[in-house]
């Protein structure tokens, strides 16, 4: 039964970086990590994600070239570098993992079972 704890979140100014980290427990299996997040009116958007040997990444074209997604397998910590962040980056951020199957891993939130309780991340002038 996996256990998903995100750690990192806070406010930063326009241009600036924070590292979400997500420590997952309980691991069993190979599975497909991602980070999601809910934007204050509540829409819910995959950001990221990662397949399990970490050799496959993918991103919502919003934060592609600003956003990285990274996991340390050994130590079952998952990783989101955030950088040139923006106003309309400001959500709740979630770590989430799902069974994975052998297919490229989706960013459609609602296909990941475990998440984490998630991490605020405001960016305001």
């Amino acid at each position: 039964q996996l256990q998903l704890m995100e750690s990192g979140g806070g406010s930063v100014l326009p241009g600036g970086s924070l590292t979400l980290s997500c420590k997952v427990s309980g691991s069993a299996g190979h599975y497909c990590a991602a980070w999601l997040r809910q934007f204050p009116g509540k829409k819910l958007e995959g950001v990221a994600t990662i397949s399990p040997g970490s050799s496959i990444t993918s991103y919502v074209d919003s934060v592609k070239g600003r956003f990285t997604i990274s996991k340390d397998n050994a130590r079952n910590i998952m990783y989101l570098q955030m950088d040139n962040l923006k106003p309309e980056d400001t959500a709740m951020y979630y770590c989430a993992a799902a069974g994975w199957g052998g297919a490229p891993c989706s960013q459609h939130p609602l296909i990941y079972a475990k998440w984490g309780p998630g991490t605020q991340v405001t960016v305001s002038a």
